[in-house]
């Protein structure tokens, strides 16, 4: 304690005290180096009356001190002294021996001319040893302050992450992980790789913090199984980025973050069919509304890859749309796509302004993603929610067809299935209009492409989730049952361009969102990654009688509007694979346009007299089965078969009849 306090003040000091204190220490050591020199050769201390001994010391220690000066020897920062300063010392010493020899023979040699040689190496080992010294014992000191972690992959990417911790302040790696048993005992730049059996031991014998996990080439499935395996223990999980991120330069190896939620997933994304990645979009002019949210933004960088003729991007708020437009213009700049992209202010549901820039600008695709999209928020909103995604929706799609765009994409909600709240209410029937306008319009290809929940997308559970976990809890879950579905952000708008271009017209296209995800396990699993405890508290009791933990789990309430579970499909029967292994197509009941277009002209009326309770009146009575009511979704089977009976008269997609008479 008391070396490291004295060299924590030494380190302190400014730089003229050190200097001071550097001269001063080294006429000290070449000082005595020279009289054991002398006494090392000798072999007694007759040396000691000669006045010209000391007349040598005298004269070439001032000068020694003088050649370290210019040379540069005082410039150099002990704590970061490093091999190049080995050649400085090696040239100080060696003029200050050559010096000692010179004076030697000129006084009339008072000692053997080999006590320079041996004054030489004295003088290397004592003034470039104790600087070495003291860099190793502040390494030593700062090494201490480090996180001390494990690397998991032994592979080019650990060995880079390694040299890169080292050169940093933050991490002390203490050993490899690697799943290759060729690889087990194996030394790579001086740090062990040991299996992953070996965990539990490392993590308790050296204090293990954090795992960090250096396989960035991993597919998704890989590092699930990987991160299930940490997952019990107590250290904090964390990941470099991936390939695809490193190679483009969007990212550095050295960059650690806190594991994605998608790697909790486990889906490997099939990568996309550049056919129909292109096929509504290059040489186009492409407008995608909503394009400053999550899915809207997402749209546009996947479009402007694709090197359309234009791209506009349309949005109702002017920050969402600036921010959104810092993102593609550095995509843009850093890719080197040379694409017109237009950024324009507008509502849906101004007809005229939409009108005016389908016509002026030529589109001929859009993808229709503004809409509002949170369920509580549009619970109590319930006017203006109608307005936005039903009506917008509508003077957008008959813009588009009055303009000859060739093509509409609509971009739905998992909520829209069976709804229980506005915003699925809201959503399905803007499905309706596009299935009933596919029916009279032909000219312009409508479809729709339904998914659930995209990650990190604006009130996302997960960013709600991180940041509880950094203040410490709780880390709050509406009901201990709810589940969701979930898909990436760059996955779903990838997967929304190509269904749209399979798109014939009134086609629904269903995402494949894999297995549905229980919210709590989420919460807690994200938790233990963090390297924490979690404690689950269930509804009705006191955190205070359940054991200790870093972070409580608690329950609130469903929210307004919430379900527990939600689906993708209103008729599973219905439901076909298409060319693509992630998209489906569903062919499902509508309203033909005559008929939908009474329900829409009642909730307009009461749209126009802010009448929520009409307006849920009307989406009650609509064919939309909207039961704000029911939390949670019927037994499968039950559910189609009253869908199938309340619909048998209706039209699918491609068969068009008449609704019976009463």
């Amino acid at each position: 304690m008391f070396i490291e306090r004295f060299l924590s003040k030494l380190f302190q000091l400014p730089r003229p005290q050190k200097r001071i204190i550097q001269v001063a220490s080294d006429v000290l050591l070449l000082s005595s180096s020279y009289v054991l020199a002398i006494f090392l050769r000798i072999e007694n201390l007759s040396f000691v009356g000669d006045p010209r001994v000391w007349l040598i010391l005298g004269i070439s220690i001032p000068i020694s001190i003088f050649i370290f000066v210019r040379i540069g020897f005082y410039r150099a920062v002990v704590r970061y002294i490093g091999s190049l300063a080995v050649g400085t010392i090696i040239g100080g010493v060696g003029a200050s021996a050559g010096l000692v020899m010179i004076l030697n023979q000129a006084i009339g040699r008072p000692f053997p001319v080999s006590v320079a040689i041996i004054y030489a190496l004295l003088a290397f080992a004592s003034v470039g040893g104790i600087r070495f010294a003291l860099r190793a014992l502040h390494h030593r000191q700062q090494w201490k302050k480090r996180t001390p972690v494990l690397i998991y992959g032994a592979g080019a990417a650990g060995r880079r992450l390694l040299d890169e911790l080292r050169a940093g302040v933050d991490y002390a790696p203490v050993a490899f992980i690697d799943d290759s048993p060729e690889l087990n005992g194996v030394f790579m730049s001086g740090l062990r790789i040991h299996s992953p059996k070996a965990l539990k031991r490392l993590i308790k014998s050296h204090g293990i913090e954090a795992v960090l996990l250096a396989v960035p080439s991993a597919s998704a499935a890989a590092r699930a199984r990987i991160i299930a395996r940490l997952e019990p223990l107590p250290v904090h999980v964390q990941t470099v980025p991936v390939m695809d991120d490193i190679a483009a330069g969007r990212a550095k190896i050295h960059e650690i973050k806190d594991v994605a939620i998608e790697d909790l997933l486990g889906r490997d994304p099939v990568p996309p069919r550049q056919d129909l990645m292109g096929a509504n979009i290059r040489d186009k002019v492409v407008m995608v509304t909503g394009a400053g949210g999550s899915i809207g933004c997402e749209l546009c960088a996947h479009i402007i890859r694709q090197r359309p003729k234009a791209l506009l991007m349309f949005d109702i708020s002017e920050y969402a749309l600036y921010l959104a437009d810092q993102t593609i213009s550095a995509i843009r700049q850093r890719e080197g796509i040379h694409v017109d992209v237009v950024r324009l202010l507008g509502s849906v549901q101004n007809r005229r302004r939409v009108e005016t820039v389908l016509r002026r600008h030529g589109v001929e695709t859009i993808y229709h993603a503004a809409a509002y999209k949170h369920v509580p928020l549009l619970e109590h909103n319930v006017a203006e929610g109608v307005r936005n995604n039903v009506f917008g929706t509508r003077i957008l799609a008959e813009a588009a067809v009055a303009a000859g765009v060739d093509a509409f994409i609509l971009v739905s909600s998992d909520k829209a299935v069976r709804p229980a709240n506005v915003m699925g209410a809201t959503k399905r029937l803007a499905e309706l209009i596009c299935q009933a306008l596919a029916s009279t319009e032909p000219t312009t290809r409508f479809s729709l492409v339904r998914f659930g929940n995209v990650l990190g997308s604006s009130g996302s559970v997960i960013p709600l989730f991180r940041q509880q976990i950094r203040q410490g809890g709780p880390v709050t879950v509406t009901h201990p049952g709810i589940e969701r579905y979930f898909m990436t952000i760059p996955e779903a708008a990838a997967l929304v361009i190509q269904a749209g271009a399979m798109g014939t017209g009134g086609d629904v296209f269903v995402l494949d969102m894999g297995e549905s995800v229980r919210i709590a396990d989420l919460a807690v699993r994200m938790i233990r990654l963090s390297g924490l405890e979690p404690v689950v508290v269930p509804p009705g009791e006191s955190a205070t009688n359940l054991p200790r933990g870093d972070i409580r789990v608690e329950f609130t309430k469903l929210r307004d509007g919430e379900k527990l579970y939600e689906e993708l499909l209103i008729d599973r029967a219905a439901t076909r694979r298409t060319e693509h292994p992630k998209i489906m197509t569903a062919a499902e009941n509508f309203v033909p346009w005559d008929a939908l277009q009474a329900v829409l002209a009642d909730l307009m009326e009461a749209c126009t007299d802010h009448d929520a309770d009409r307006i849920r009146e009307i989406l009650a009575t609509a064919p939309i089965d909207f039961d704000p009511n029911v939390q949670t979704i019927q037994p499968r089977r039950m559910a189609e078969k009253k869908n199938a009976e309340k619909h048998s008269a209706m039209p699918r997609r491609g068969h068009y009849v008449a609704p019976a008479a009463e």
